[in-house]
């Protein structure tokens, strides 16, 4: 695999959360600003966020926006909460689960998060999807936090 594309090691990616990661586009026009995940580097060139997920000896990502309300983040930079597998809107009280993106519980329930292809090579989580370039660890830069201030679940 080319190093390149290496985004962490797999035991950097937590079983009980997410790991959060920045890419670019390969087609900036592909991306809908409205998505929360989405933000733009110093030059304006827009960035898109990623969740990595471990869960049952299997690495999956996804782009890191809810399928009930686009502009909702699942991971705000601290991991997404997961528990038994399943990936928590922390907003909605959706879960979807960690493997597939499906969502299982919730408003938004039988719809499936946007998978970001990536794949296992030795002991490295490499990018495997034409359609972004890794750029770094860590939340795409952005204004805001994308939450909106609609109530979430957890009560703030």
């Amino acid at each position: 695999m080319d190093a390149d594309r290496r985004i962490a090691a797999v035991e950097e990616v937590p079983e009980d959360g997410t790991l959060l990661v920045t890419l670019r586009p390969t087609d900036p026009d592909a991306v809908d600003d409205g998505e929360g995940d989405v933000g733009a580097d110093e030059d304006g060139t827009p960035e898109a966020e990623a969740i990595i997920t471990r869960a049952a000896g299997k690495v999956a990502a996804f782009r890191n926006y809810c399928q009930h309300w686009t502009d909702v983040r699942l991971d705000k930079d601290d991991g997404a909460f997961v528990r038994n597998g399943e990936v928590f809107c922390q907003k909605h009280g959706a879960t979807f689960e960690a493997d597939s993106g499906y969502c299982n519980f919730g408003p938004c329930e039988g719809a499936t998060l946007e998978s970001v292809g990536v794949a296992v090579d030795g002991d490295g989580v490499y990018l495997d999807d034409d359609a972004y370039e890794f750029v770094r660890l860590g939340p795409a830069t952005r204004d805001g936090d994308g939450s909106g201030s609609r109530i979430d679940f957890t009560g703030s």
